[in-house]
C-alpha cells in the first residue's frame, strides 16, 4: 500500500513517477523498500492518468452517511483532527529535502 501512496504523493507534487522516485519516497517513509513491487508498480501506472482514475474511484465517505440513513440510525460526522501548522510545516520541509 505505501508504494501506492508513494506514486500518489509524487503525482500531487507533479513529480515523474518512476522507480529512484518511488525507492526515495518509501525509504523516506522508513519502510523497506522492494524492487520488483516498486518495477512492478511503475509499469502498471506507465499508461494510466491518475487524474481520471481518481476521479472515477469510488467514494466510501458518501455511502457512509447514505447507509446510516437508511437504518434509521442518526449518527454525528467523527472530528478529524488535523496536524498543528508547525508539523506540517516539517513534515514538507522533509518532502523538499526528497525532491530538491
Amino acid at each position: 500500500m505505501e508504494y501506492v501512496y508513494a506514486a500518489l504523493l509524487l503525482h500531487k507534487q507533479k513529480k515523474e513517477i518512476n522507480e529512484a522516485n518511488i525507492t526515495n519516497v518509501i525509504k523516506a517513509s522508513g519502510a523497506e523498500v522492494k524492487e520488483a513491487q516498486v518495477k512492478a508498480l511503475v509499469a502498471a501506472l506507465a499508461d494510466v492518468n491518475i487524474d481520471e482514475a481518481i476521479k472515477s474511484a469510488p467514494v466510501a465517505v458518501a455511502a457512509a452517511p447514505a447507509a446510516s440513513a437508511a437504518s434509521g440510525k442518526e449518527e454525528k460526522p467523527k472530528e478529524v483532527e488535523t496536524p498543528s501548522a508547525k508539523t506540517e510545516e516539517q513534515a514538507m520541509e522533509g518532502l523538499s529535502a526528497l525532491f530538491g
